[in-house]
């Protein structure tokens, strides 16, 4: 007798026992995400003046004259938009670099097997990412003061530091004045005649403020520990064999790190650039409780400057679209950053980075 046929898919109440497991997770993210995304898309293109409901009939729909605003008006609007995102660039053109690679450094040190008291040093490297940023924030205003103890270290070896957080100078700029190239009280006037979006090329090419690295700086101490566990627990996937290998070949620490290590771990290092793009975008409460933009709008980012617009300025609209422009920019950086990193369908051989250690008889 044949045996009879298998039904195939998911039976009417195992759906519906799935559905009523996972409908507590889809209510509170549809109600305290999608809705309040938008909602958020609705008043950047409307004129919604804060008062009485987003939806209520009075409200104008205005199309996309708040993006307009931002990148095509003349103004101080588009003004200070393209100044926090020249601010922002440099941020993450240093902040990332630094906490990935001193996260690294870090997981390459504490993975050594000869190393004591590991457990110390992971539990000291890791405790500024779990302390409150805003803690953190407030110590750093006292340590950058300008009778701070950083000024009185740089004093004692006869170095007169700088008003850390009254600084508007770019570092860029006082490269070039250090080394005699450009004067800072009379820069290039190929630089300063024109540039794209309302900013001279002078004020693009400005670098990071000093003001702006005493922020980097606190940025990159505070996540290097978390993104560290990342790399430890990818370093310690690594088969001790691939290691024992490179070695019996004649590889040296920096050849084992660049040609076996590195490409191991690629995966964790995808997701510590990504979450570093993602984070360094999105910084907002250091400069709220540091600087608030000062001085001279050098650590204005567009997250504080869409709350500023927002919340200060009663321009909701503005501000609403800022938060999108912004979140524009972090999924294309994404997919960008995915796009360099991506594993390559036919691989070319790889020849051989140090020579292979010749057996002696």
């Amino acid at each position: 007798m044949a045996e009879p046929r298998r039904r195939s898919g998911i039976r009417g109440n195992e759906a519906a026992a799935g559905w009523l497991f996972v409908a507590p997770a889809v209510l509170i993210l549809g109600l305290f995400l999608v809705l309040p995304i938008g909602m958020a898309l609705w008043v950047s293109v409307s004129g919604w003046n804060g008062q009485g409901s987003p939806f209520a009939a009075g409200v104008p729909y205005v199309g996309a004259d708040n993006y307009a605003e931002l990148f095509l008006d003349d103004g101080l609007t588009r003004e200070n938009f393209m100044i926090s995102l020249r601010n922002n660039l440099y941020y993450v053109a240093v902040a990332v670099p630094a906490q990935t690679l001193l996260a690294l450094a870090l997981a390459l040190v504490v993975n050594q097997r000869f190393l004591k008291a590991t457990s110390f040093f992971r539990t000291a490297f890791y405790f500024p990412s779990v302390t409150s940023s805003v803690a953190i924030s407030v110590v750093f205003l006292f340590l950058f003061a300008n009778s701070g103890a950083v000024n009185a270290l740089l004093a004692m070896v006869g170095i007169s530091g700088p008003a850390w957080f009254a600084d508007p100078r770019g570092l860029l700029h006082l490269i070039l004045d250090g080394l005699g190239l450009v004067d800072l009280t009379a820069p290039p006037a190929a630089l300063t005649g024109g540039g794209p979006f309302g900013l001279s090329w002078w004020e693009w090419l400005a670098g990071p403020s000093v003001a702006m690295s005493t922020i980097i700086m606190l940025v990159v101490w505070t996540t290097s520990g978390t993104f560290m566990l990342i790399f430890l627990a990818a370093l310690q996937d690594v088969p001790v064999q691939v290691e024992e290998a490179s070695l019996i070949d004649g590889a040296n620490a920096w050849q084992r790190v660049r040609h076996v290590t590195l490409p191991m771990v690629k995966p964790a290092l995808f997701l510590v650039i990504t979450l570093g793009l993602i984070g360094t975008w999105q910084v907002f409460d250091q400069i709220y409780v540091m600087s608030q933009g000062k001085p001279a709008n050098t650590t204005l980012t567009p997250a504080y400057l869409s709350y500023r617009t927002a919340f200060t300025d009663f321009s909701y609209g503005t501000g609403a679209a800022i938060s999108f422009v912004l979140f524009l920019i972090i999924v294309v950086m994404t997919l960008l950053q995915r796009w360099i990193m991506r594993d390559r369908d036919e691989p070319r051989p790889r020849r051989r980075w140090w020579p292979r250690r010749r057996s002696t008889p």
